[in-house]
């Protein structure tokens, strides 16, 4: 779930600091005030999660040398500056420091509230490229976000490793919700262009000029710069591609061709085609198409993934129980019969919108993993699929999902598993190394 970003407020005048803070929480911010500049400073960082509304003329460390050092912390951090009336040469001068925008007393509070939306926005695109370059600096992190041990996603990671160490453009594809993006940044992360830019571009529901001037410019004075060059020397994402009109899929290919062997930039092609009985090699171009597939992954849909989907739901549940501030739910036979036979057209998506419901249920103390699949609006035959499975793989699924929960509740205690599932010490060490589970991964 997303979280409210923050607003500081920062105001000597009391009585102005409440009525922002009260007129900003009613539209659903989480407002923080300070009535200083000294202050705020103690309870600001630069990856403050929110937006900075400041007055300049303040006692002590006034507006614009607040400004000044919110812009040595953290150049991106959005400040919004209360001015006085008559006071627009100070508040010229703030935009040129860095401030975001500024508000002429006396203002409109809705063009207060609109500006700060704005500028949380802003904010929050900041901070979320900040943690996906972290991510992407250690290609390790995102490897391991690819969570799975069966053969299709063992096959999936190996793929990602060998086809990251080459130069050629990459078509990814499969079902809705299968993790195509994740997948690109883990050919990013883990190739040569690690560390360079990775972009990533919509492809589908803009206009064609708008989408043009995007991807190739030319952008409006001021504007940044055009994705091409945004990516150069890194990895461009064309999602749906599908989606690219053909006047600018002859100007992809021709921008693709210009880069010669090797590329400079890679492009990473990301199809969600969903017509049936259409391909994405159908939506292009022949010789775009061909460009782009030079190298294909296909993700594998979670219902091919056996016993991956409770160890993703599990791990899914744990999570979603620590951010609701509850014990995460129990999952009996019968539901992990369940969850293995459902046909989960949403793939990885649906079953994170069931983990996070099933929990959301649990902590009310109401309801069934049964019940929510039944109930799934995104499910086209709730439960069963049209796949039998040996009864073999269904009780070995359920095995591995037990010691694992178990494991992990007791931190790696054998001990402690070995009393709660009543099983000696030589019995408990061979399962875990049928099952590929290790006691370090544990503690």
């Amino acid at each position: 779930m997303t979280q409210a970003m923050k607003i500081a407020i920062v105001d000597d005048e009391k009585d102005m600091r409440q009525s922002i803070s009260q007129w900003l929480a009613l539209s659903g911010f989480d407002t923080e005030t300070f009535p200083s500049a000294e202050d705020a400073l103690k309870g600001l960082n630069a990856d403050y999660p929110g937006v900075v509304i400041s007055d300049i003329k303040m006692p002590g460390m006034d507006g614009m040398a607040f400004l000044k050092k919110l812009m040595s912390m953290d150049s991106a951090l959005p400040v919004i500056m209360i001015t006085g009336h008559g006071d627009v040469p100070m508040a010229v001068e703030a935009m040129r420091i860095g401030a975001y925008d500024f508000l002429e007393k006396p203002f409109n509070p809705d063009a207060m509230t609109n500006l700060a939306k704005k500028a949380t926005q802003r904010r929050r695109l900041t901070l979320d490229a900040r943690a996906l370059r972290r991510d992407l600096g250690d290609g390790t992190t995102i490897m391991k976000k690819l969570i799975g041990a069966s053969p299709v996603m063992e096959r999936l990671r190996e793929d990602i490793l060998d086809i990251a160490q080459t130069d050629g453009h990459v078509l990814i594809d499969g079902e809705t919700g299968t993790g195509k993006t994740l997948v690109a940044h883990a050919l990013h992360a883990v190739g040569a262009k690690a560390g360079r830019n990775f972009v990533v571009v919509p492809c589908a529901g803009k206009d064609e000029d708008e989408l043009g001037r995007q991807l190739f410019g030319p952008m409006n004075e001021g504007g940044q710069q055009p994705f091409v060059e945004e990516a150069r020397g890194g990895t461009l994402v064309l999602e749906d591609i599908e989606a690219l009109p053909n006047g600018l899929q002859a100007r992809l290919l021709a921008w693709i061709n210009q880069q010669g062997t090797p590329a400079e930039t890679r492009v990473v092609a990301i199809s969600n085609l969903q017509e049936q009985g259409k391909t994405v090699e159908d939506s292009l171009r022949s010789d775009l198409f061909y460009r782009l597939a030079a190298m294909k992954i296909t993700l594998p849909p979670l219902r091919q993934r056996g016993e991956d989907i409770l160890m993703l739901f599990t791990r899914l549940a744990d999570q979603f129980a620590d951010e609701y501030g509850c014990a995460a739910p129990g999952i009996t036979a019968q539901e992990a019969a369940q969850l293995l036979q459902a046909p989960w057209p949403g793939n990885i998506r649906q079953l994170t919108n069931i983990a996070e419901r099933a929990v959301l249920q649990s902590r009310r103390g109401s309801g069934t993993i049964s019940s929510l699949l039944m109930n799934d609006h995104d499910e086209v035959q709730p439960v069963m699929t049209t796949e039998g499975k040996p009864l073999k793989e269904y009780v070995e699924a359920f095995e591995r999902m037990l010691i694992d929960n178990t494991m992990r509740r007791h931190k790696g205690s054998i001990v402690g598993v070995m009393d709660e599932l009543l099983l000696p010490r030589r019995t408990l060490n061979e399962k875990m190394a049928k099952y590929g589970l290790q006691r370090s991964d544990y503690l």
